[in-house]
This record gives C-alpha cells, sequence and structure tokens, in this order.
C-alpha cells in the first residue's frame, strides 16, 4: 500500500509525516483515551500539509499478560486510527512499544521474577507475534492505514551497551524480526509492514541486528536519523555533517537494498536542542528536508514529534522537552512553521538528479564487521562527507569481503563482492 502524494507538476513526491506525541498526559494518555484532545491535536498536525501520523500504543498496556489481549486497548488504537482518517491523514502503528523517549515499557511477564529474552524464548516470541497478528487485524479494514511497524527501537534491548541486554545472534535477529512481520502481513495482508531499528544495526559492529536484516526484511527500509549519536558533538550544530546527515544514512541504507527501487524511509528525524541553538532549527528543518529529497527511492519523512513533553512530567532528559513542532499548550512553534514551509517548497522541487561516484564500504563476515567504519567520525562517513562538500554528489557502495555473506541468494564463491552496482 504505498501511496505517493502527487506532486502540483504531476512527478510523485516523497510523503511527509509526523509520529504523534499526545500534548495531554504523553503516551501515558492511553491508560484512559480522550478522543477530543486526540482529534484536537491531530486536526493541528493536519495543519502542517501532512498526510500521515505515527502512533505508539503501548505494549504493556496491550498485553498485560502473556496470554492476555485487551480488546478495549485495540479498539482504543482503532478510535485513533479512525480520527486520523476524519482529518485526512492515513496512519502507521507501531506494535511493541518498547522504548520511547528514554523510558522502557516493557510488560512485568518479561522482567525481575518473570524475566526472559524477549527475543529468542518461544513462548515469548510466539505471544509477541499473536499481539502483533491481532493489533494487525484489529485495523486491516481501516481504509487510512499505511501499515505497522515493528517495535520502536525495540533493538536497543538487545545492545551490548544496555543496562539488561536480552543477547542474541544474528541469525536469531533476522528469525525474530522476519516472525513478527510474518504476524503483521497475517493480519493485515495488504499493509506496508516494516521495522524500526535504531542506528546500532547500521554502526555498532557487534550488534546481532544487522543493515542487512533492515534493508530485506519488510516491505521498506527504515532510519532513524539523530545527531545528538556524534555527528552534532563532533562536527558541530550549523556544520557541513549535521545538515547532510540524513542524506548520508539514507544513502547507507540504498547501499544494502537488495532491489535498486526498494523504498527508503526516514521516519524519525528531529532537532535536538542538546546539539541545536533555538535560532539553529528553522534552519536544520529546512537543510534536512532539502538534502533527503535528494536520495532516489525515498519514500517519506515523518518528521518528531508533534508535541513537546508537559513540563509537568518529570526525568525525561530537557531535550525530550522541546522536540515538538507544536509546544505543550498547542501552538505552533518555529520548528512547525519550518517543516510546513519545507513541506511546502517539497511540492514543487524537481525530481533528485543521479548520484555520483560510489564510496566503498568494506564489509566482513557475519556478525557484520566494519560497521563503525560507516559511523559519523569513521573513515566511510568522512570520505563520503569529503566528496559530498567537493560536489561529487556520492552514493555508497557496500563490498564483501567474503563471498558467503553476499545478500540472501547469492552462490557465487571466492573474491569480495559489491551488493550493488556504482550508481
Amino acid at each position: 500500500m504505498l501511496r505517493p502524494v502527487p506532486a502540483a507538476a504531476g512527478s510523485l513526491t516523497p510523503r511527509f509525516g509526523v509520529n504523534y506525541t499526545p500534548r495531554i498526559g504523553w503516551f501515558h494518555s492511553w491508560l484512559d483515551l480522550a478522543p477530543d484532545a486526540v482529534a484536537e491535536d491531530l486536526a493541528a498536525v493536519a495543519s502542517l500539509g501532512v498526510d500521515h501520523v505515527r502512533i505508539f500504543p503501548l505494549w504493556p498496556l496491550l498485553q498485560p499478560n502473556r496470554t492476555l489481549i485487551r480488546p478495549r486497548a485495540l479498539e482504543d488504537v482503532r478510535t485513533v486510527v479512525d480520527a486520523a482518517a476524519a482529518v485526512g491523514l492515513d496512519v502507521v502503528v507501531d506494535a511493541l512499544q518498547g522504548h520511547l523517549s528514554s523510558f522502557d515499557f516493557v510488560p512485568s511477564w518479561l522482567s525481575s521474577w518473570h524475566r526472559r529474552n524477549m527475543f529468542t524464548d518461544p513462548e515469548v516470541v510466539s505471544a509477541t507475534a499473536e499481539l502483533v497478528r491481532a493489533l494487525a487485524a484489529q485495523l486491516a479494514d481501516a481504509p487510512n492505514l499505511l501499515g505497522l511497524t515493528i517495535g520502536n527501537e525495540v533493538n536497543q534491548f538487545s545492545a551490548s551497551n544496555h543496562p539488561d541486554p536480552d543477547p542474541l545472534s544474528t541469525d536469531q535477529a533476522r528469525v525474530w524480526t522476519a516472525t513478527m512481520l510474518d504476524a503483521a502481513r497475517a493480519g493485515s495482508p495488504s499493509g506496508m509492514h516494516t521495522v524500526a531499528n535504531y542506528d546500532a544495526a547500521w554502526f555498532m559492529d557487534d550488534h546481532a541486528f544487522t543493515p542487512d536484516q533492515s534493508a530485506q526484511l519488510g516491505d521498506a527500509t527504515v532510519v532513524h536519523s539523530w545527531i545528538f549519536d556524534g555527528t552534532g558533538q563532533r562536527y558541530g550544530a550549523r556544520s557541513y555533517e549535521v545538515a547532510h546527515r540524513t542524506e548520508y544514512y539514507l544513502e547507507l541504507a540504498r547501499a544494502f537494498s537488495p532491489a535498486p527501487q526498494r523504498p527508503l524511509w526516514l521516519q524519525e528525524v528531529g532537532a535536538p536542542r542538546s546539539i541545536l541553538e533555538e535560532s539553529d532549527v528553522p534552519w536544520f528543518v529546512r537543510s534536512t528536508v532539502e538534502n533527503s529529497l535528494q536520495c532516489p527511492e525515498l519514500w517519506g519523512i515523518t518528521w518528531w514529534c508533534s508535541h513537546d513533553v508537559s513540563r509537568e512530567l518529570s526525568d525525561f532528559p530537557p531535550l525530550e522537552h522541546t522536540l515538538g513542532l507544536f509546544d505543550e499548550h498547542g501552538r505552533i512553534k518555529g520548528a512547525g512553521e519550518a517543516f510546513r514551509d519545507a513541506i511546502s517548497a517539497a511540492r514543487e522541487a524537481a525530481p533528485p538528479a543521479p548520484r555520483g561516484r560510489a564510496i566503498e564500504l568494506p564489509v566482513g563476515p557475519q556478525p557484520l564487521l566494519h560497521r563503525s567504519a560507516a559511523a559519523p567520525g569513521g573513515s566511510v562517513f568522512e570520505e563520503w562527507m569529503r566528496a559530498s562538500r567537493a560536489g561529487d554528489r556520492p552514493t555508497l557502495q557496500v563490498v564483501r569481503e567474503h563471498a558467503h555473506d553476499a545478500v540472501a541468494g547469492d552462490t557465487r564463491t571466492g573474491g569480495a563482492v559489491a551488493t550493488r552496482a556504482e550508481v
């Protein structure tokens, strides 16, 4: 169900959306959903000229016990999907929350006395897949459903730097991801179903979730791009690297694509005030959108996020109270005005010109090694930025150091293997 929005000139323009953070009660509002407040929030979001929202029902509320999926909670999700339809917005629903804005939302049947590995325990995986299927089935006939995304950066629970990781192998990560996507497809056969891994999958050498999984599984390749990953700290708030961070990341994702026209989705990008001054934000929004539009196969840009977290809520990192396009009172901010204007300009923009020379990214044996070379400050990142600054419009080319590590289905032997030709 890939439904691009027509541009004025008759060409196809990438879609624009917003990650919806409820203004009243944040995601705790799922505890006692207030449809009128949701409708007010979504009307404000729609006024920006976006065509979709991404929503985040909390996992412990949907499935408080391993064998209990609450019908009322599923109905609440449908209520929000229908409210979005009423203001002309399509919806992507995140399953398995998971992790949001520094807080974990893991059901009690996975913690303390009931601690199990969420990725490898057979009973847990089966129950989790049933939740994904039930959620998809609840929404399957909604005309404005785009699809489900598996988790919000659920892969962070497996990371070696997590305080209580759920370890697994690369093969187990692939099986878990495929199982969840199959469950989404069983519940909603026509949806665009994706997996939302955070950037450890792309940049952390020992991470079980890999770029190949993100690029091969699901109906689009999803990236979450944040300049507090070291880009802003290393290069500075108004640096060339900050302005072109998402363009680079999308080209990295495209390099792993098994098909030339696989959609790329910039599913999260925001303007963190831990890096940017408030006066930098409109520039950052405009440059991020303009440079992302230079990437072929870009399906859409979904901004984080709709509303600031209320300062009445405690223990959030300070930046979480500032990321909204609207403030906690519902007033549009400079970031919202800049995003609205960038969307309007994008409707008139010319299609991207062909990319230039390919920067090689060597990839070692499984689990994928050398990913850190692609991270901010890494050799591949640096080379791409130098070429981009010189006007080369570079792309990236993955080079396999061992033939048996090539993409699925490649049975060649011996020598290095490039997974895609130079563009």
